[in-house]
């Protein structure tokens, strides 16, 4: 039975699809240069031309390095269902090499259908992956192995990885390693003798563009000509929804959100919160529902922190970034009165407040943690003399006494001289 209200139909399909990894990223992968076409092509060929490959996936959380892998595999699985199988590890469960074999050793049983010994020693179980991969190779059987969180596979003696590699170094076998990981130097990390055996094949994977930016956006927000939506209601909705991506106050709302983070997941956290807000009984997404989104995802403890913060703690503050700023060696709460001083003088303020006054506030600070100690060094020391960082950007900061009801208009000019 379908939903009689035509928006809240529109709704449902929208948040379906950025639900669906395959269909987000099913735009970025048409082109040659893609890292899904790249993938796909190191991947194949150990398929169709019998060979062994290895290469890792680097990037930032939430970049889209397991969702193109997962789109990889799942066409090789259609395309060549009986000449495939996937072993799948993860650092955080299975970075110890005992362990690690072990699993490898379980899901090759599950996928051929044998009797897994859990008491099986890590000699057994590696002359048994190593028997798996010969006649897998024999039978043009291609295996493939992804380490996700391949960093952790780096620690200790990296004999799994040796293994797997040394293996894959003989005539008959036939697998592919691909290594997933959010640090870039995550080939850096390998000892002398896994290196050598290793491809060195490296997939970066980068923020969106502006141009694949508005590709997405358009992709999973514009609703299908053909579907079993009202045509006079697509075509109102697709006509507005154009105008407001094309809306400078759009564009900076967009631009606010990835200056914080740029990577995919951000992106569709924000655009599933914009489709929740949207209103059906109007049944559009309007500039308030990206509004909306943005402040709900952006939620900032630090600037809400400074909402509570009293004037003297605001002068505080912009203080020690001007001291930063100075590039001075060592900052304290001498250094903090010091130029607290220099500022009444230089801007003749009408807020000044007695040391014993100011300590209070310091310590303040201290609690709420806006501002840290540099060590836990010292404890004998006073606080007055114990080094201090600032942990609010200047940005934050900014932002902070642009949003605080009361702040006076002093601080702004003192901050950016």
């Amino acid at each position: 039975m379908g939903v009689e209200n035509p928006a809240e139909e529109a709704q449902i399909l929208l948040r379906t699809r950025l639900c669906n990894p395959n269909y987000i990223f099913t735009i970025l992968s048409d082109s040659p240069d893609s890292n899904y076409s790249k993938l796909k092509y190191i991947m194949s060929s150990s398929v169709t031309e019998a060979c062994n490959n290895s290469a890792l996936l680097l990037g930032s959380r939430g970049c889209g390095k397991v969702a193109i892998l997962e789109m990889v595999i799942k066409d090789l699985l259609q395309e060549y269902p009986d000449m495939i199988c996937v072993i799948k590890l993860n650092g955080l469960l299975h970075s110890e090499d005992n362990c690690a074999l072990k699993e490898i050793a379980r899901q090759l049983c599950i996928e051929n259908q044998l009797v897994f010994s859990k008491m099986a020693s890590f000699d057994d179980n590696s002359q048994f992956v190593i028997s798996m991969l010969r006649e897998c190779g024999l039978a043009h059987k291609t295996i493939i192995f992804v380490l996700d969180e391949f960093d952790l596979f780096t620690q200790g003696k990296q004999r799994l990885l040796y293994s797997l590699l040394d293996a894959m170094q003989s005539v008959t076998s036939q697998a592919v390693v691909v290594g997933v990981s959010c640090r870039l130097d995550a080939d850096q990390l390998l000892e002398k003798r896994v290196r050598s055996r290793f491809s060195h094949r490296k997939l970066l994977f980068l923020p969106p563009s502006q141009e694949d930016l508005q590709r997405i956006l358009q992709h999973c927000l514009l609703l299908p000509t053909e579907s079993s939506l009202p045509p006079q209601y697509v075509a109102s909705y697709n006509k507005k929804l154009l105008n407001t991506l094309s809306d400078d106050k759009f564009k900076d709302i967009v631009e606010s959100l990835c200056d914080s983070d740029s990577t995919f997941n951000h992106l569709l956290r924000f655009l599933f919160v914009a489709v929740c807000e949207m209103d059906t009984k109007s049944g559009f997404l309007s500039l308030d529902n990206f509004k909306t989104a943005l402040s709900s995802i952006q939620r900032q403890p630090k600037l809400e922190a400074l909402q509570d913060c009293s004037i003297l703690e605001l002068y505080i503050l912009v203080c020690l970034r001007r001291l930063e700023v100075k590039e001075q060696e060592t900052t304290n709460f001498n250094s903090v009165m010091k130029e607290y001083k220099s500022v009444h003088d230089s801007f003749q303020t009408a807020d000044y407040y007695e040391r014993n006054v100011c300590l209070r506030a310091f310590k303040h600070l201290l609690q709420r943690e806006l501002i840290s100690l540099v060590d836990n060094r010292g404890h004998s020391q006073s606080v007055e003399f114990r080094p201090v960082r600032l942990l609010i950007s200047s940005h934050e900061l900014h932002q902070g006494l642009k949003s605080y009801r009361s702040c006076p208009a002093i601080l702004h000019k003192v901050l950016a001289v």
